[in-house]
């Protein structure tokens, strides 16, 4: 039996199991009990919607672990690139207070030591496209350790292990370490940091930094959740409000508006500046954040920095993706003048802002009128954007408890990978959507865990 098979008759059977009514009365009573429990929430939203978990093979995901590794690479070289050359570095578009930033040394040489891939993976013809690469700020690892607990929980995961193996991917352990390398690299020493989790007091993510502080604390590690407004820096170190000083920056806060709500002479950012603490992620990581780090990859100017394995990575799971300029590039082996063709090829494409999050500023081509397209493309030559060409979303039928039964609708779905020291897969993050932007505010929207299962 192909993978695919194997893992469409785990799906039948999941759901099969949830045809006993009483079954799945208590199966969503108790994903309802635990949401509340462990405060598994996305600000107010409950972080799982669904009664069943993403299954893959162990086949497929050894497939996609060998797939991103080697793509792990070809970042890697562009971010080295951009670094030691100022005229390559361009192509990311990094704005004036970035490229001040990214000049410091962090102290540790992974540019990313915790990041996440967002891709879409078909199981039934075993594609693997990456659409972004979350290489600042990867949100939901402890959520989805979490998750993976409560769903191995549930009544019908009971039943469904009489006939199953169900291995999870735990995620918050691949951050742990990344943190505690790059603190290693950073102080010359192995004695263990204490450690702030940094972000503003309002974010809806919260919940999960209180994840990450009790499983740290759990390892005989300091770890306090704190506002970077409430820091202050001095004598050479960084201190929170209660004295509690930090050696290492867990950074959940965006740069962006660290930088723009504070100042790049702010506390923390002095801080980092100077050595005085270590933060993870670091600033220069906003090279490879950047949308236009996948248009660096696949640019045929750019093919002869990468080897011929490296290469056959980009071309396989990078969509094609261009800064969007006033030029000549290649396009299906043929050459086009940019801006005519994507303005005439508006429902095959779709715009990105060159650095947002959660799926905004993104246009659609095929969901908004012509003059939208032209209007925002006429946006994208002042404020950076890409040009990405759309891919075909795979779809998998999710059980979710609606009015008293189950129903199941087919929902589309992504996978995200984490990835530690720009290097190797350590767990992922799976969401589902009835609406393309495929994020936890979707239409439809929900997280789900995802485990390797085989028959017994």
């Amino acid at each position: 039996m192909s993978d695919a098979a194997v893992a469409r008759e785990a799906i039948a059977r999941w759901h099969g199991l949830l045809e006993d009514a009483e079954l799945a009365a208590e199966c969503a009573g108790r994903m309802d009990e635990e949401h509340r429990r462990r405060g598994m929430y996305f600000g107010e939203r409950p972080l799982c919607s669904v009664l069943r978990p993403r299954m893959l093979t162990p086949g497929q995901y050894r497939w996609i672990r060998r797939e991103i590794a080697t793509l792990m690479r070809a970042f890697t070289r562009i971010h080295e690139r951009a670094v030691a050359d100022d005229a390559f570095r361009a192509q990311f578009r990094l704005l004036d207070w970035e490229e001040t930033l990214v000049h410091d040394d962090p102290g540790f040489s992974s540019p990313s030591p915790t990041s996440r891939l967002d891709a879409f993976f078909s199981s039934d013809d075993q594609t693997l496209l990456f659409t972004e690469y979350n290489a600042e700020t990867p949100a939901g690892a402890a959520y989805v350790d979490e998750l993976s607990e409560v769903f191995l929980a549930l009544p019908a995961a009971g039943k469904f292990l009489e006939t199953h193996v169900m291995h999870p991917f735990p995620a918050r352990h691949g951050v742990l370490h990344a943190l505690l390398d790059a603190w290693r690299e950073f102080s010359g020493g192995r004695q263990l940091p204490r450690i702030g989790i940094l972000d503003w007091t309002d974010v809806p993510t919260v919940s999960e930094f209180r994840f990450f502080q009790d499983y740290f604390r759990s390892h005989g590690i300091q770890a306090e959740i704190h506002d970077p407004r409430e820091c202050e820096y001095r004598e050479g170190k960084l201190f929170a409000p209660n004295g509690f000083q930090i050696d290492l920056i867990y950074k959940r806060v965006l740069i962006d508006e660290l930088v723009l709500r504070m100042g790049i002479d702010s506390p923390v950012v002095r801080a980092v500046r100077d050595r005085a603490v270590c933060m993870v992620n670091p600033f220069r990581c906003k090279i490879v954040y950047k949308k236009a780090s996948l248009a660096v990859l696949g640019d045929e100017r750019n093919a002869h920095l990468f080897d011929a394995d490296e290469l056959a990575a980009v071309r396989a799971h990078v969509p094609w993706t261009r800064v969007v300029e006033e030029r000549r590039t290649e396009k299906d082996g043929a050459t086009i003048d940019l801006l005519p063709w994507a303005a005439q090829n508006r429902e095959r494409l779709v715009l990105k802002p060159n650095d947002d999050y959660g799926g905004r500023g993104i246009v659609l081509g095929w969901l908004v009128s012509d003059d939208e397209w032209q209007a925002t493309l006429r946006t994208a030559l002042d404020a950076p954007y890409v040009v990405q060409e759309r891919i075909t979303l795979p779809e998998e039928p999710f059980a979710s408890w609606v009015d008293g039964g189950v129903q199941v609708t087919n929902r589309m779905i992504d996978i995200a990978p984490y990835v530690t020291n720009t290097a190797h897969v350590d767990g992922c993050l799976t969401r589902i959507a009835t609406d393309p932007l495929l994020n936890v505010t979707a239409g439809g929207g929900s997280s789900v865990s995802t485990f390797l299962v085989e028959e017994r």
